[in-house]
């Protein structure tokens, strides 16, 4: 039985390395093909057409209602990297507990304080998955979180999973805009954003609805994936890291990237203090192919399978993934900034 279900895998992946290798050559038929572009300036060009901005939300939509099941049932309810020492061998246990150690990193990096007359009460989780995140932060500071998705598959697993631990009435999630919240402006004390910045086709409308809803003094945290810095000089990325870059669009329904710096001098046009930013690549590395070693198992193989078509699209790009931050085009960055009071 194995053997005959090996053998179906792997004539269904051909296929699929075919259909996907044809689906690169004929951008017209790409869903994306007019949100990608490798690089994009802080001074412009970051905003996509009205059609375009509602197919690849579409697109998002639909990725995550189909993957995020898979996701939970091999890796658990975080959907974002794990953090490590570089360097490091990794066992398959030490993944999830990588994930949550990414969560503290972050709060630590942005310095979110502890102290019972200072931690955040208030938070919302832009971008939030499945809630992991939310739950998380919600228990470590007692505080009310908010989570948005595009996927009304994840709101209402996060909402579930949220009952299922106690969190009701504290943690709540629903279907929403990151770049149209429904949210009075300054109603936050944290605002987080895990893994969701690079899903935005406008960056300037992306971070200035974080800067809205942060309450005065409030704190923002962006944890995403970037390009590299341009060089003095250098007015793009190279023709060969566009084509990586925007193959990796295609398959995991992303606009066009921008670097850390970009990020940077957008927080800075709105006035946002202690701006800071890391480039933490080195620390994220054992995930993704901690990830393709997961889809290759028997249950791994056995849930993409199940899937869906735009989730076995999106592993078989995961290898790109790999060679981007070995290539040093990718980078995965925090960038964190306060509110003014």
């Amino acid at each position: 039985m194995r053997a005959l279900y090996g053998a179906c895998t792997s004539a269904l992946l051909t296929t699929a390395v075919t259909r996907q290798s044809s689906l690169f050559s004929a951008s017209k038929q790409q869903p994306c093909q007019q949100l990608r572009g490798g690089a994009i300036s802080a001074k412009g060009g970051m905003a996509v057409a009205t059609a375009d901005d509602q197919r690849l939300k579409k697109g998002i939509a639909e990725f995550y209602d189909e993957s995020s099941g898979v996701w939970e049932n091999i890796w658990g309810e975080h959907m974002h990297h794990g953090f490590y020492d570089p360097d490091t061998v990794v066992q398959i246990s030490d993944h999830r507990s990588a994930q949550i150690r990414m969560i503290e990193q972050a709060l630590q990096f942005a310095s979110v304080p502890e102290d019972s007359q200072k931690k955040p009460k208030s938070i919302v989780d832009v971008g939030c998955g499945i809630g992991g995140s939310s739950r998380y932060i919600s228990r470590k500071y007692g505080a009310e979180c908010y989570g948005i998705t595009l996927s009304p598959v994840q709101a209402k697993r996060a909402n579930d999973l949220a009952a299922a631990q106690g969190l009701a009435n504290k943690v709540s999630f629903e279907v929403a805009d990151a770049l149209n919240q429904p949210f009075p402006d300054g109603k936050f004390d944290l605002v987080w954003s895990m893994e969701s910045g690079e899903h935005m086709p406008d960056k300037l409308k992306f971070v200035s609805e974080l800067a809205r809803v942060a309450a005065p003094g409030g704190t923002i945290i962006i944890v995403t994936w970037c390009h590299r810095d341009l060089s003095p000089g250098e007015e793009s990325l190279r023709p060969e890291e566009k084509r990586l870059l925007d193959k990796i669009c295609d398959a995991f329904y992303l606009p066009a990237w921008c670097s850390t710096s970009d990020y940077v001098k957008l927080l800075e046009s709105l006035s946002l203090q202690d701006i800071k930013s890391a480039d933490w690549s080195e620390n994220v590395a054992p995930f993704w192919p901690a990830v393709i070693r997961s889809a290759l198992t028997w249950e791994g193989l056995t849930s993409l399978l199940q899937s869906g078509w735009k989730t076995i699209r999106g592993a078989l790009v995961m290898p790109l993934m790999i060679e981007g931050f070995n290539k040093g085009v990718i980078k995965f960055s925090i960038i964190t900034c306060r509110k003014p009071e």
